[in-house]
């Protein structure tokens, strides 16, 4: 993982109550307070076991001094408030450096219902671990956690992506020769048990336990009365059962057997991307915020927004006179090759062929839309990304595809459908970064969650949803209203109001990226200003996995 360079530290926003302060001081709090956990009385209680948090242990386990590129930390936000909340999906996810080379970190945070795994938890573990595959990204498991939160089993336990999925994942990547290194810093029960068990190796402190029942269940299933250390303790299974290759005495002493063994570990190949990375340069320092509007309303070049991400500025555009509404090219970012697929925000005046309406040369085309000939462009160099074997980067603004009489003759449906089909097959590494607007077919064609990002970022300013708000809440609001009229019901014109503004409001709500990553679609809300860091941390991830399919599109419209 490389070390910032001198570019990370671009000037803070500088218009005094601006909407990009408040979304950022917004966003620094709410990660504040999601990092909490389960609160200060929770930390405590843990320190009084002569355990650290989740953090903490992680603090201790990277490299001093590297980053931890934490991912999906508003898992949960805002969900099972019946129950007292799931802050961070009670768990903590995200990349380190631990002996100079990039691992996935998966820590349960015992603050959190004692670090019981509720259905977003499942789901967060098995983001991090398809994120560790794709990548070949070494990981490391620090465990202590209560097993499956009961009263949610039905929704935890038993689908194709919930609880058992982890220990699939477990077993895909020890095929696959990717280390894994789990510590059992805590409680390990019940179904649980098998993820470190899994792990080429399993380290466990004293005062841990692990066992697929606990004392309490042993006694009402069979009768037995035993204690925790006779049932599943360290020293047990360190001496009579076998299980544990490591008994360590505390936190501390086990993190650092956990650094010593990851130190041991083989250096595999690079990606073939990475063999072609060259010494970084940094990009021209500038403040993204005064770039790009927190709202969408101003326009701006997205050039100037990738030439801010990239080694020198340099910037090698293709075909950069047509299919304008987006842009595409080649560029180096922390020395990787990278290309770029990202929506233009200008407005921009087309011409037109000839033999069209007579007088007509030009029409205006709005930045954001996705036009057919753009749709043609964009297919034709993720093809080209593909064959060099660079991996892409799309920056996503869109609104959708362009509707409309024009649009529908010139063949939009199809030429959007080969856009799909590029995106859909491409074996390269592809990054998604939302900066604004992530709008219905839009997202599909920019690389959204359904199409297998290694990484999705979403600005603050992101929103994210099948089609724009006010869109949204007119169209509901008319189902709504024709509901009503059928049942003899005809609301006045502070009804009407009132209705609009409710519709409007959960709306807005789900539109905000906070929402969407609490569900997961995608894996981290950033500062507009760590984007080119994060983007660089990203690749160095990326550039673990050496292997690259072939490239194929099956029926491809033309």
């Amino acid at each position: 993982m490389t070390q910032p360079d001198s570019s990370a530290t671009a000037p803070p926003p500088s218009v005094p109550g601006s909407a990009w302060q408040d979304a950022l001081a917004r966003l620094a709090a709410d990660q504040q307070t999601v990092r909490a956990g389960g609160g200060a009385k929770a930390q405590q209680r843990q320190h009084d076991k002569n355990r650290l948090t989740a953090r903490e242990r992680i603090a201790r386990l990277i490299d001093p001094g590297t980053p931890f590129d934490e991912l999906m930390t508003f898992a949960g936000h805002g969900m099972y408030a019946e129950v007292g909340g799931c802050p961070s999906g009670g768990t903590v996810t995200g990349i380190g450096t631990v002996q100079g080379r990039p691992w996935m970190v998966v820590a349960n945070d015992a603050t959190v219902k004692a670090g019981a795994f509720f259905p977003i938890t499942a789901k967060k573990v098995i983001r991090a671990q398809t994120i560790a595959l794709e990548n070949h990204l070494p990981v490391i498991y620090l465990v202590d956690s209560a097993g499956v939160y009961l009263p949610m089993q039905d929704e935890i336990f038993p689908d194709q992506d919930d609880f058992g999925r982890v220990f699939y994942l477990n077993a895909r990547m020890s095929a696959r020769g990717i280390p894994q290194i789990a510590a059992i810093m805590g409680n390990c029960v019940a179904g649980g048990a098998y993820l470190p068990v899994m792990c080429d190796t399993l380290i466990m402190t004293e005062g841990s336990g692990l066992y697929l029942a606990g004392p309490a269940l042993v006694r009402a299933a069979i009768g037995q009365v035993v204690e925790s250390e006779e049932l599943g303790g360290a020293g047990m299974h360190a001496s009579i059962a076998g299980t544990v290759d490591y008994k360590e005495p505390d936190d501390d002493a086990a993190l650092r057997r956990v650094r010593a063994l990851a130190d041991l570990y083989a250096q595999g190949d690079p990606a073939p991307f990475a063999r072609r990375r060259r010494d970084s340069v940094p990009a021209p320092q500038r403040d993204l915020t005064e770039l790009v509007g927190f709202d969408g309303s101003k326009p701006y070049d997205v050039r100037d927004l990738i030439t801010a991400l990239v080694d020198g500025g340099e910037f090698h555009e293709f075909k950069p006179e047509y299919g304008e509404t987006i842009v595409c090219g080649f560029a180096r970012a922390g020395g990787y090759p990278v290309a770029f697929v990202a929506n233009q925000r200008t407005v921009i005046r087309k011409k037109l062929k000839a033999g069209g309406e007579p007088g007509l040369r030009t029409r205006i085309e709005v930045g954001g839309v996705i036009y057919g000939d753009s749709a043609d462009k964009a297919a034709r160099f993720i093809m080209d990304a593909n064959q060099a074997g660079v991996p892409l980067v799309f920056l996503s603004d869109v609104t959708g595809f362009m509707v409309g009489r024009d649009s529908e003759q010139e063949g939009i449906i199809r030429r959007g459908a080969k856009l799909v089909n590029a995106v859909s097959n491409s074996v390269v590494p592809k990054i998604t970064i939302i900066t604004g607007g992530s709008f219905g077919a839009g997202n599909y064609a920019m690389n959204g969650k359904a199409y297998a990002p290694r990484f999705l970022f979403a600005w603050p300013s992101a929103k994210y949803a099948v089609m724009s708000g006010n869109a949204a809440a007119k169209t509901l609001l008319d189902i709504q209203l024709a509901a009503l009229k059928r049942a003899g019901h005809e609301p006045d014109d502070e009804e009407l109001m009132r209705l609009y503004d409710e519709v409007k409001a959960k709306y807005d709500t789900e539109l905000d990226p906070r929402y969407a990553a609490a569900r997961l679609w995608v894996d981290e809300i950033i500062p507009p200003n760590d984007t080119r860091e994060r983007l660089i941390r990203a690749l160095d991830a990326c550039a673990q996995n050496p292997h690259q399919e072939e490239f194929r599109v099956g029926v491809f419209q033309v």
